[in-house]
């Protein structure tokens, strides 16, 4: 059995954050959950769609999968290309946690480190002259969103028994949002993005997409939203910060648990007794609370978020020091 069978068909859990709405949270970290450094993340979906679609078209060969990243995606497509055996390398930058650096060498890649983001691509772009490389390409690959729009969107709406009425998510390559838009748009879930305030941020794994220093990446479909808004680094972890406050003495409600047993989910929720989401979700909880606000929620509304990886992969980030462990 391939090592990617623990991928998709993540948990829903309960989120009590103090606003209008019943809200939910899909824990994306139980993909990969026996691994180690945290287990997967959203991104174990698209390595495993990507891979998929370019082995079905007989384009990798002998070749070495390479890909530009900050950790995530680099991580999930080293775990699946390694398991299904290619030779893995990732393009990083000194930005990247240490901690999913180590995490991409523990599961057999190779690291080639950058100085800065910019120089990451460059380099990237260079070792791709050679056709020695073959590149998934996260940001234009269709096979990105089509793991949303197949996987997680059918999941959360089955796991809510159609009760779904808003997604709210974090836009990085635009994967997730648009491939959730895509699957929901039509059963009348509206679908909220939130971008970086600031073009230079530490909300990993997202990009600041209104501005020059990064395209727009060729996979986001912002046709599947219904509205965008931004959160600012420091909102972003101090919900991070307050969630794991919110929890650390009771206990975390399991809607569905997916294709886990519910002893295994709730060993592998919390790091060492903690509630660790990664700055990402506490993104998605700021989305939130800014909607509330505003009253864009209604006490019927139930309102799903990503929760796409755990918050220790961040431990080497001052960030975390500062908001998530005072």
């Amino acid at each position: 059995m391939r090592a990617e069978s623990a991928v998709g068909d993540t948990p829903l859990v309960a989120l009590d954050l103090d606003v209008t709405p019943a809200v939910y949270g899909k824990v994306e970290w139980l993909n990969f959950h026996d691994h180690s450094y945290g287990g997967g993340s959203v991104k174990s979906r698209i390595a495993v769609s990507m891979l998929d679609a370019a082995e079905a078209r007989g384009e990798i060969g002998d070749r070495t999968i390479l890909e530009p990243s900050s950790g995530n995606t680099g991580l999930a497509l080293t775990r699946v290309g390694v398991s299904r055996g290619y030779d893995v390398e990732i393009v990083s930058y000194e930005g990247t946690s240490r901690t999913k650096l180590d995490a991409i060498r523990d599961a057999g890649g190779a690291v080639h480190l950058a100085d800065t983001y910019e120089e990451m691509l460059a380099k990237a772009e260079r070792l791709l002259d050679s056709d020695d490389y073959y590149r998934p390409d996260q940001y234009a690959n269709p096979a990105n969103p089509r793991a949303h729009e197949t996987g997680t969107g059918p999941e959360l709406y089955a796991q809510t028994d159609g009760e779904v009425t808003h997604f709210v998510a974090g836009v990085g390559s635009g994967g997730t949002i648009t491939g959730v838009g895509r699957a929901l748009g039509d059963e009348g879930v509206e679908i909220v993005g939130y971008e970086p305030r600031k073009p230079y941020h530490a909300i990993d794994g997202l990009k600041y997409v209104r501005g020059s220093r990064f395209e727009k990446p060729g996979v986001y479909d912002e046709s599947a939203l219904d509205d965008r808004l931004d959160v600012s680094t420091r909102e972003a972890y101090a919900h991070a910060h307050r969630l794991r406050g919110r929890y650390a003495d009771r206990p975390i409600d399991i809607r569905d648990t997916g294709q886990y047993d519910e002893s295994i989910v709730r060993d592998r929720l919390r790091v060492d007794g903690d509630f660790l989401v990664g700055a990402s979700a506490g993104g998605a909880v700021a989305a939130v609370h800014d909607l509330d606000r505003r009253g864009r929620f209604t006490p019927d509304d139930t309102v799903v978020i990503p929760l796409p990886d755990r918050g220790d992969r961040y431990r080497t980030l001052p960030p975390w020091g500062r908001f998530c462990h005072r």
